[in-house]
C-alpha cells in the first residue's frame, strides 16, 4: 500500500512490537507526530520535560523489560539533547533506537534553521547510525536499526530522517521481524575445552558476573554452573541481580567500592572467570596488580573486549547463556567448597559497616527500602555516593531490578530511567534513589511522572554537597572543597508539590519507614527528602589507579 514516510515509520514500529515511545515534538518531526496521533491507541507516547529525559526513559524501559527502548526528537537542539542518553545506553550495551528528523534534503548542508549533523555527532557513541534521504529506504532502515540494537552485543542505534522523507510516499508491505537468535557461531569447542581445563585444575577460582549476564538472560545457566562447582562468585555493578544476594558464596560487588571480601578473593584466587564484563578501570583499578598470579578466563559476546584491558589465558566469544550451557558439562565433579568457605569467612570478618545511633544514615535508608519492599521493587539510581550505597546495601533478588548508569556515570539519569521502568512495569513499585546534585539536573521530570500517570518514588539522599566529588576532595585534595557545596536554599518538598507530587521530609531514622509506606500506598508520584550529614563516605574504596592493597575501609577512616 502507498503510505507517507511518517506512516511507514509508524507501521515499522508496530512491526517491531513497539507500543511505548518517549519523546518531544518539534518542527522537523511534526509529520511523524501527526501520524503517531492517528495510532495513539496502538503506540503510547510519553511526553517528557526534556529530550534527555526521553532518552533516559527509553533506556530505563529497555533495562527493566529487555525490549528495545525508543525515543523521538526533532532536529537541531532536540537531537543533540538526546546525545548524553544515547551514550549512556550504548556504553552499557542497552538496546535503544533513537529516531530524529532533520531539515528537508534541499536544506541539508546549508546551516538551515535547527540543522545539525546528528549522525556525525553520534557516530562515536552509537553501535550504528543512519540518515534516510529516500523514502524508499525508510522501512528497511528502521528494521535494520532494531535488529542491530537487539542482536549480538546490544547497543544504541540512531536513525535520522529528513523532513521531506516523512512526507513523501512509497509502497509499504508488512514484514515480520526475523527472530534474533543467540550468537553461537563464534563458540569454538577448543575454546570451551581450554577454559574447562583451567577451571578443573584450579584450587581457588572466582567467578565475576557482569552486565552481559543480564543481557543474555544467563542467570539460570550461571546458577546451575555454580551449583555444580560450588565456587564463590562476585558481581560488577552492571551484573547486580543475576546472583541472589542470599546465595551461599556470593561476595557482593567487586571493584573500587566493592566489598572487602570480593576484592580480597580476587586478590587471592588462582583463576578469575570474567563473565560478561569488560574489566573497566572501576573493576581492574590497577591492571598491573589485578588478580595477581591468577589465570584469567574471559567469556564475552564481543571479541573486541578480549585482551583489551586485561590479558587473558583463555577466552570464549559468544552469547553468555550459550557459553555456560557448553562449559558446565565440561567441568569436572570436583567442588571448590573449602575455598568458598574461606571466602565466606572473609566476608563475615569484613562486613559492610556504617555508623549506628540516632542520626539518619544513607545505608540505613537503603536497608529500610529492602525491608519495606521485600526486594520486589525496581530501583533506579542517579550517579554518585547514593548509587554506590545502593549497589552495596540493596537486596538483589532478580536481574533487571537495578537500573543504574555504569560506564558513563550519568548524573541526571535516574528519574527519567525510573519513569521508563514504570512505563514498562506498571504493576511494580519503582523507586529512584537520588542525590541532591543529580536532582537539580532532572527535577523537571517530576512533571512527566505526574502528568503521564507514571508514579515513581524519589528517595532524595540530601547532603547539600556533591558527595562523591567531596569525598575525593577530602581524601586526595586536602579538603579543598572547590564548588561542591550545594546550599542553594531550595525547598525540595515545595518544589515537588509544585509539580503535583506528594512530599515528605525525613531527618530522623524513625521517620523514614512511615514516609516510604505512605508513598507506596498513595499510588502517586512522591518525593522523600532525606537530610543526611555532608561528610558521609562510601567505603570501602580503592583509590583510582591503585590496587587492592590500597583498599580504604570504614575502620581505616573511623
Amino acid at each position: 500500500m502507498l503510505l507517507t514516510g511518517s506512516e511507514i515509520l509508524i507501521e515499522c514500529l508496530k512491526e517491531q512490537g513497539v507500543d511505548v515511545v518517549f519523546g518531544y515534538p518539534g518542527g522537523a518531526i511534526l509529520n511523524v507526530y501527526d501520524a503517531l496521533y492517528k495510532h495513539s491507541s496502538e503506540i503510547k507516547h510519553y511526553l517528557t520535560s526534556h529530550e534527555q529525559g526521553a532518552s533516559h526513559a527509553a533506556d530505563g524501559y529497555a533495562r527493566s523489560t529487555g525490549k528495545v527502548g525508543v525515543c523521538l526528537a526533532t532536529s537541531g537542539p532536540g537531537a543533540t539533547n538526546l546525545v548524553t542518553g544515547i551514550a549512556t545506553a550504548n556504553l552499557d550495551s542497552i538496546p535503544l533506537v533513537a529516531i530524529t528528523c532533520n531539515v528537508g534534503l534541499p536544506l541539508l548542508g546549508k546551516d538551515s534553521f535547527q540543522e545539525v549533523d546528528i549522525t556525525g555527532i553520534t557516530m562515536p557513541i552509537t553501535k550504528h547510525n543512519y540518515i534516510v534521504k529516500d523514502v524508499n529506504d525508510l522501512a528497511d532502515t528502521i528494521r535494520s536499526a532494531f535488529r542491530i540494537a537487539a542482536s549480538g552485543r546490544k547497543g544504541a542505534v540512531l536513525v535520522d530522517i529528513t523532513k521531506d522523507v516523512t512526507a513523501n510516499k512509497a509502497e509499504y508491505t508488512y514484514k515480520a521481524p526475523e527472530p534474533i537468535l543467540p550468537k553461537t557461531d563464534s563458540i569454538e569447542e577448543s575454546d570451551i575445552e581450554s577454559a574447562a581445563e583451567i577451571i578443573n585444575n584450579a584450587k581457588k577460582p572466582l567467578l565475576c558476573v557482569g552486565g552481559g549476564a543480564v543481557a543474555s538472560g544467563a542467570r539460570d545457566e550461571i546458577l546451575s554452573f555454580l551449583k555444580r562447582t560450588d565456587m564463590p562468585v562476585c558481581s560488577t555493578s552492571m551484573g547486580l541481580g543475576v546472583i541472589p544476594s542470599d546465595l551461599s558464596g556470593y561476595m557482593g560487588m567487586i571493584g573500587m567500592h566493592g566489598t572487602v571480601g570480593a576484592n580480597v578473593a580476587a586478590n587471592e584466587c588462582d583463576v578469575f572467570i570474567s563473565a560478561g564484563t569488560r574489566f573497566s578501570d572501576r573493576i581492574a583499578t590497577d591492571v598491573s596488580k589485578f588478580v595477581p598470579g591468577a589465570k584469567v578466563l574471559h567469556f564475552d559476546i564481543d571479541p573486541a573486549e578480549i585482551n583489551k584491558n586485561v590479558m587473558t589465558d583463555a577466552s570464549v566469544v559468544g552469547d553468555l547463556r550459550e557459553i555456560f550451557k557448553h562449559i558446565k558439562n565440561k567441568v569436572g565433579t570436583v567442588k571448590f567448597t573449602p575455598w568458598k568457605e574461606e571466602c565466606i569467612n572473609i566476608c563475615k570478618e569484613n562486613p559492610l559497616k556504617y555508623f549506628d545511633g540516632n542520626e539518619l544514615h544513607p545505608q540505613f535508608i537503603i536497608e529500610k527500602i529492602n525491608e519495606v519492599t521485600k526486594g520486589e521493587a525496581i530501583i533506579a539510581t542517579e550517579v554518585g555516593q547514593h548509587q554506590m550505597w545502593a549497589c552495596q546495601f540493596l537486596t538483589q533478588k532478580y536481574p533487571r531490578h537495578l537500573i543504574t548508569s555504569g560506564g558513563l556515570g550519568t548524573m541526571g539519569y535516574g528519574l527519567g530511567a525510573a519513569i521508563g521502568a514504570k512505563a514498562g512495569n506498571p504493576d511494580k513499585t519503582v523507586i529512584n534513589i537520588a542525590g541532591d546534585g543529580c536532582f537539580y539536573m532532572n527535577c523537571n521530570e517530576l512533571a512527566t511522572s505526574v502528568f503521564s500517570d507514571l508514579p515513581v518514588i524519589e528517595v532524595l539522599i540530601n547532603n547539600e554537597v556533591l558527595g562523591m566529588v567531596r569525598q575525593w576532595q577530602t581524601l586526595f585534595y586536602g579538603k579543598r572543597y572547590s564548588q561542591t557545596t550545594l546550599r542553594k536554599g531550595t525547598d525540595f518538598c515545595k518544589l515537588a508539590e509544585a509539580f503535583g507530587a506528594l512530599a515528605f521530609e525525613v531527618r530522623k531514622p524513625e521517620e523514614f519507614e512511615p514516609a516510604l509506606r505512605k508513598a507506596m500506598e498513595s499510588g502517586k508520584t512522591c518525593l522523600i527528602n532525606c537530610i543526611i550529614d555532608n561528610d558521609e563516605m562510601v567505603l570501602p574504596m580503592i583509590p583510582a589507579g591503585k590496587g587492592c592493597d590500597s583498599l580504604i575501609t570504614f575502620d581505616d577512616m573511623y
